[in-house]
């Protein structure tokens, strides 16, 4: 049995079963008519070679018309009237022939004109039957056409987010390497043969996540520890982190590897030039059918950060750009100054992985060693 996708997928079968129902109808409906003009019974046999030759000859119909199919207008009109009217001419012989045969035997044809005759009718029967099968083929040209460019913009946008996706690594890479230079030329050997194992960890796992995936919130958060064990060995108790996260937010899907430029972000403008350190917070929360993530630190700001004379900003640029290919306008993306500080404010649609909990106000509960430095 055909499910109904393979069976619209299957064009031979389409056509076929269209086919019959289309001469199937006209055999039922010439059967009433006859019953409503009381017609003597012989005439049914005379409806049923009707519906049976039309059935037959309209099939070289489908072949002719596909060789129609791309010229131009004037060929197609031209070819499909004279189609149907020398198919009708065929028809409605044996039609006449069979009235003759099971109707009136003594009927006889005087001229060519007899035997044709009703061959104008049966015209406007076959044009119906190709003004048919042309409007299927054109829906389906269309159809075809519109999933030959929504896959083109699909592959587009795949190719993009790949490219703003495996951009992050470099540029994370880039600045790990230079924090470990700095510890190597600090004579802090034993710290920085620390920051290259879990810098080695986190790459496999960048490595191994597939760019178009999507992961929890819940497995985000545990990356991005990954990515803290590098750091906590740069900035040790300078480095200061808080998670206010709702348990529903938890099982919420989001983008791999979203908030790792945020936080890198974070750290480079709020933890790494003040001798005290700072703190960043990562809240998350559910509200209707959007998921809300906001990085905060009590960095400078804004004002300090983007400079006319410094390159800044890559992670924001590159997050910014990922949402928007994923999620188009269905989002929101927010980066304003939190006196003091800085917050990143975004909203996605809410997508989760399986069962959740129950929606609530409760809070995530970390250990300690995750909300501050080790």
């Amino acid at each position: 049995m055909l499910t109904l996708e393979q069976f619209r997928s299957n064009r031979n079968a389409l056509f076929w079963s269209l086919h019959a129902a289309g001469w199937g109808a006209y055999g039922v409906s010439q059967y009433f008519g006859a019953l409503l003009y009381e017609k003597p019974n012989s005439y049914a046999q005379v409806i049923m070679v009707a519906a049976v030759s039309g059935f037959i000859l309209s099939m070289p119909m489908r072949f002719i018309y596909r060789r129609l199919w791309g010229r131009t207008p004037r060929s197609i009109v031209v070819g499909v009237l004279a189609t149907c009217y020398v198919i009708a001419l065929a028809l409605r012989t044996v039609i006449n022939l069979a009235y003759k045969q099971f109707v009136e035997p003594d009927w006889q044809f005087k001229t060519l004109f007899e035997l044709f005759g009703g061959a104008i009718s049966a015209t406007y029967l076959l044009l119906c039957w190709s003004a048919l099968y042309f409007g299927i083929k054109y829906y389906e040209s269309q159809q075809q056409q519109q999933e030959a460019v929504l896959k083109a913009v699909a592959l587009a946008q795949e190719s993009q987010l790949k490219m703003l996706r495996y951009q992050l690594n470099p540029h994370f890479l880039f600045n790990t390497l230079n924090a470990i230079s700095t510890l190597i030329l600090d004579n802090q050997n034993r710290t920085a043969n620390h920051a290259v194992t879990r810098l080695s960890e986190f790459l496999r796992y960048t490595l191994d996540q597939d760019p178009m995936k999507k992961v929890s919130l819940r497995q985000e958060i545990e990356a991005l520890d990954l990515y803290l064990g590098t750091e906590r060995l740069r900035f040790g108790d300078r480095l200061r982190l808080e998670y206010a996260i709702e348990g529903p937010a938890l099982e919420a899907l989001v983008p791999s590897l979203l908030l790792q430029p945020l936080l890198e972000n974070s750290l480079k403008y709020a933890v790494s030039p003040r001798e005290q350190g700072g703190c960043v917070r990562i809240e998350g929360r559910t509200r209707g059918l959007m998921l809300e993530v906001s990085v905060i630190d009590d960095g400078p700001g804004m004002q300090d950060r983007y400079s006319p004379n410094e390159r800044r900003g890559v992670g924001l640029r590159n997050t910014r750009e990922r949402l928007a290919v994923l999620y188009g306008e269905n989002h929101r993306f927010a980066v304003l100054n939190s006196h003091p500080g800085l917050r990143i404010d975004m909203a996605l649609p809410l997508e989760t992985a399986g069962a959740h909990d129950e929606p609530g106000t409760e809070q995530q509960t970390y250990p300690e060693s995750q909300r501050a430095s080790a």
